[in-house]
């Protein structure tokens, strides 16, 4: 039977027009009938609706969270929503991993979800079951179907195509992470290594927490070499280290660089190597909170830690340690004096492992730095009790390839040693600095000193002295969960021309502190010998009406970053 141009118009407008009305989408697929006799197969319907779907930006409300509308979502032949695989970590707040680019893992509360590329089938907790739309790969990046993820992990999803716009929420309300969990099972935790007589477990745990951040994609070596002797403190590697030498090597840019390059153990460092990634955000989770660290573990992988060890090597003995079950509980008041790296835990890990009589179950699962003999295989189990393990923690929450940025604009090398403020909540800080290039100037970073830390970064373009604040613009704003080292996207792009001076400012409120902006300053200890405090040109204010130069009024840099893009 022939059809005339006007019939088929007709018919696609009313099914449209039906599809609108009762929203024929989300797990629940509806199917096509029969109108006088016409027929519109799947396999026609559903492209006309993906194509009329995606000539328009699609929004994405997960969990309450607004996603946007520029993550390139879409909808494929099926009617499904795609999800990039990169966004699952943040969107759903899960553990997502890709295994020999090919297989997803994604786990949340006792759900654990594998699907592979091609296959419309999953496997839930091991079971296999059928899925609409397979994980797919579409310009360079792998796409999961949302609709059958959220049917999987238990979410409610749907979609309103009026607004364009797809909503998802958890309807499952334990516990985000297991009872137990090990990132050796999950192939995500780096190689065994042997800090040897050297007082170096602080760049182990800061390198092998580095690496596991970034496996199972990436399977990569740090240099430890590299950072205990390129960094910009005084110290020779028996001096020792702790976590915010690290941070402060990782976002100068210092590193990190590859361990073939700069191998350890030989005494030498060549400073002139670049970094091979560029850390932009490192979340510190401060005050035991054992929650936040199995969550940063699960999602992010091996969290930095430190404990107070009596022994050095795996020739040591102490009361504190029993070897044949590889346990550690020290209860006392000595400072940490050890990092290793927490890559697991076990709620349920007996008490009666530890030589210390406890007053319950449960331990963190650790990677040392003393070589495969200590331990299990270089693995042993801190109790939950141990007054130090979880004090100081350091998870590396965002590690970017060296092309996210061209130049990175700083003075304060030597990181966050200080903190400065008012006696508030509030202050505003601002770093000045001089464009090398005809650029743009895109994101900045800085230190929130304190939990749920609201900010606002404020651009000043063609800077000339105090009165140039007057003209500040707001470029991004927000709050920060976790205390830690963050880069901040602007809004917008903002162009730079050669030689133009310009002023990134950055107004905090930290709840509870007094002294909310972290400063790079000389404590008068040998360490901090090589600071320089005359490469910046710093200013704060109480209000954001009179500003200071910090320099003048405390000898001091503030830790305001600025990163551009040339031209």
């Amino acid at each position: 039977m022939k059809y005339s141009k006007r019939y088929i118009a007709f018919t696609v407008i009313l099914a449209l027009t039906f599809f609108m009305k009762f929203q024929i989408f989300g797990v629940d697929h509806a199917k096509i009938g029969e109108f006088r006799g016409g027929k519109l197969e799947a396999e026609v319907w559903n492209p006309l609706v993906a194509e009329d779907v995606n000539a328009k930006p699609i929004h994405a409300v997960i969990d309450n969270q607004n996603l946007g509308s520029g993550n390139n979502f879409y909808m494929n032949r099926d009617r499904n929503i795609m999800i990039p695989v990169s966004m699952l970590r943040s969107a759903l707040n899960c553990s997502a991993h890709v295994y020999d680019n090919k297989r997803l893992l994604v786990e949340k509360h006792s759900q654990s979800v594998t699907m592979d590329v091609g296959k419309k089938k999953a496997y839930l907790n091991g079971r296999e079951t059928d899925i609409r739309s397979a994980l797919t790969e579409k310009d360079g990046q792998l796409y999961v179907s949302l609709n059958d993820l959220s049917g999987l992990l238990g979410y409610h999803c749907s979609f309103d195509i009026a607004e364009n716009t797809i909503t998802a929420s958890d309807t499952d309300t334990s516990a985000l992470v297991p009872a137990s969990y090990d990132l050796r099972e999950k192939g995500r935790v780096s190689k065994i290594y042997n800090q040897g007589s050297y007082g170096t477990c602080w760049a182990f745990a800061a390198t092998s927490a580095l690496e596991s951040s970034l496996r199972p994609e990436e399977k990569v070596n740090f240099s430890v070499d590299h950072m205990s002797m390129s960094n910009s403190y005084n110290v020779n590697q028996y001096d020792g280290g702790e976590y915010t030498m690290g941070m402060a090597y990782l976002a100068a840019w210092q590193g990190p660089v590859y361990e073939k390059d700069d191998p350890y153990g030989d005494g030498q460092t060549d400073s002139s190597l670049t970094a091979v990634r560029h850390v932009q955000e490192m979340q510190i989770i401060d005050g035991k909170d054992y929650e936040g660290i199995k969550e940063a573990v699960f999602k992010y992988g091996g969290v930095e830690s430190s404990l107070y060890s009596t022994i050095t090597s795996t020739q040591g003995n102490t009361r504190y340690y029993n070897q044949y079950t590889n346990s550690y509980c020290y209860i006392g008041t000595e400072k940490p004096n050890h990092d290793v790296v927490i890559v697991g835990w076990d709620d349920n890990y007996p008490r009666s492992n530890f030589n210390t009589e406890l007053e319950g179950d449960g331990a963190f699962i650790c990677q040392n730095s003393w070589g495969s003999e200590f331990g299990d295989n270089g693995y042993f189990y801190v109790s939950y009790y141990d007054t130090n393990i979880g004090t100081h923690n350091v998870a590396y929450t965002r590690v970017d390839d060296v092309d996210n940025y061209d130049r990175i604009y700083q003075s304060d090398l030597c990181g966050w040693v200080g903190k400065m403020g008012y006696d508030s909540e509030s202050i505003y800080g601002a770093n000045v600095f001089k464009a090398k290039g005809k650029e743009k100037v895109c994101a900045a970073s800085f230190y929130a000193t304190g939990a749920n830390t609201e900010y606002v970064v404020y651009l000043v373009n063609d800077f000339k002295n105090e009165k140039s604040f007057a003209n500040m613009k707001k470029v991004a704003d927000g709050v920060l969960a976790k205390a830690g080292y963050y880069t901040i996207d602007f809004d917008g792009e903002i162009p730079l021309e050669k030689g133009e001076k310009y002023a990134v400012v950055v107004r905090l409120k930290t709840p509870g502190s007094k002294h909310p902006m972290a400063i790079e300053y000389d404590t008068g200890e040998t360490i901090l010998d090589g600071v320089d405090l005359d490469d910046g040109e710093g200013y704060i204010s109480l209000n954001g009406k009179k500003f200071v130069n910090v320099k003048e009024k405390q000898d001091c840099n503030l830790c305001i970053k600025a990163f551009t893009r040339k031209e």
